[in-house]
């Protein structure tokens, strides 16, 4: 397990969250730019935007080329069409990689955005150099499958729910302040098509590339908070040991939204995932 830093400096990083300016592909998907280096792509979850990686972006660009994407139907990037399913989220994310003429590259994924980093990672061979899946779920249970199921079904009638996710993805701790309000803000200028679409490829995705983690053979960080209900340490823990090269990193008394609680070990680990190479991890 892994302790968060001051509260101090996790306000500071996070408060840093304002808007970002953004290129667009030709196809429509927008994304912000920073640093130079080896590529390392980031993509967000459900009814977030690029700007959820603030802080990250400010830490890696340092020595890193960081493309942080908006997810189809997300911020400023175009939707993908109605019943798109995660399959369909991999194969926008391989032709975002080409519109960047970026051959290699390293990714890293939040929940929804984990799951297309993963999948990306089973199914792009040696074009995805590393992968770190932060807060991804992994072959739910009969009753986290049921319930998020549910949830998926009734956005198109009841639309967004902006305080579900975040009672489930923030404590009440001083950490979640700054984080809690920036979440609540980015969910409510959520597209509620693009949103619709994007949850239900996450609600039915967990077992999409679930058997594929034996075939990646870059370094795999598997990482979540120990207090996540829905991305636990348990799903990390498995999906770790079935990754040639995985290892699990577990944020003690954080939630869903880490890499925003606990903004500098996060990008701790991210670095340290970072500079392994071909024959570690």
């Amino acid at each position: 397990m892994l302790t968060a830093g001051s509260t101090t400096r996790t306000a500071a990083a996070t408060n840093a969250a304002g808007a970002l300016p953004r290129k667009a592909t030709a196809s429509g998907t927008a994304y912000h730019e920073a640093g130079s280096g080896e590529p390392l792509v980031l993509i967000h979850g459900v009814g977030m935007r690029l700007e959820a990686w603030a802080p990250q972006i400010a830490f890696l660009s340092a020595g890193h080329r960081v493309i942080a994407v908006d997810m189809p139907g997300h911020g400023e990037s175009a939707k993908l069409p109605a019943g798109s399913r995660l399959e369909e989220f991999v194969a926008w994310f391989g032709r975002f990689l080409d519109e960047m003429a970026i051959d290699t590259a390293n990714v890293a994924g939040h929940s929804m955005g984990a799951l297309v980093s993963g999948g990306a990672a089973a199914t792009f061979g040696k074009r995805i150099t590393r992968v770190a899946y932060l807060n991804g779920v992994y072959r739910r249970d009969p009753e986290a499958k049921a319930a998020v199921l549910s949830r998926a079904a009734a956005i198109p009638l009841a639309g967004v729910d902006k305080e579900g996710p975040l009672a489930r993805w923030f404590g009440d701790d001083t950490d979640s302040v700054v984080a809690r309000e920036l979440t609540r803000k980015w969910l409510n200028l959520v597209d509620l098509q693009g949103y619709a679409v994007a949850y239900a490829a996450f609600a039915g995705g967990d077992e999409t590339y679930a058997d594929g983690w034996k075939d990646v053979s870059g370094p795999a960080l598997f990482l979540t908070g120990s207090d996540d209900p829905n991305s636990t340490p348990l799903m990390a823990t498995q999906m770790a040991g079935l990754a040639p090269r995985g290892y699990a990193r577990i944020v003690e008394g954080h939630r869903h939204m880490v890499n925003l609680t606990a903004p500098d070990i996060v990008n701790s680990l991210l670095a340290e995932w970072l500079s392994f190479g071909e024959d570690e991890r």
